[in-house]
């Protein structure tokens, strides 16, 4: 920082005109431009994609500098369609380009979440049962036990949990519906295709094997 105050006082140093004054002598510590220079260092370069919500999975090059994402530029090395068509450049969306926003953001979800009405009725059902099918059951058949968690949708009231508990609901809760109402009751979207498999495959697959619906 104090390289950028001395550049501040450019004007008061001494300077020798030479050509008419159209030229000047002077000695000014360029040091100041290393906080430039600094900015765009990086030790290497990997390829990576959008870490979040990503539906193409669009190809990045990520800069990093002591073990830290520093900054982010689209990979252009992609596979020609045919000559008349030109390079797929730019590909890739504006998430890609804040990579580094999105990894070290403290509103980054790093963590599951649940509701903590749901999640207080669940963690005494599973107490109560074994089996976590008849522990959901439990819940969703009281209209008493409804009426604490689901008119709180949209209200916020998230409270950290773990994946091995959500993960557990989620099933619980898709096998109790096929099994009371049919497999095609199960209703999710998962992220567009668009030129990758990587997010939609996930979703779209577990829906088709199971018989549910894809949004």
């Amino acid at each position: 920082m104090s390289h950028l105050i001395d550049k501040l006082n450019y004007f008061r140093k001494k300077r020798e005109p030479f050509a008419g004054g159209h030229g000047e002598t002077h000695e000014v510590s360029r040091e100041w431009e290393d906080s430039y220079r600094q900015r765009w260092q990086h030790d290497k370069v990997v390829r990576s994609t959008h870490g979040v919500n990503c539906t193409g999975s669009c190809s990045w090059k990520i800069y990093v500098k002591n073990g830290l994402v520093t900054w982010e530029t689209q990979q252009t090395d992609y596979p020609r369609t045919r000559p008349d068509l030109p390079n797929h450049e730019p590909r890739g969306c504006p998430r890609g380009a804040s990579y580094s926003w999105y990894m070290y953001s403290a509103n980054r979800l790093k963590y599951p979440l649940m509701r903590k009405s749901l999640m207080k009725l669940w963690r005494a059902a599973r107490i109560q049962f074994n089996d976590p099918v008849q522990a959901w059951a439990s819940i969703v058949e009281d209209p008493k036990k409804t009426a604490e968690y689901k008119p709180r949708r949209g209200m916020g009231g998230f409270v950290r949990s773990n994946w091995d508990e959500v993960n557990e609901l989620i099933a619980a809760s898709n096998v109790y519906t096929a099994k009371k109402f049919g497999p095609d009751r199960i209703i999710g979207f998962s992220p567009i295709p668009a030129m990758s498999m990587v997010s939609y495959a996930a979703g779209s697959r577990y829906l088709s094997m199971i018989g549910g619906v894809c949004m």
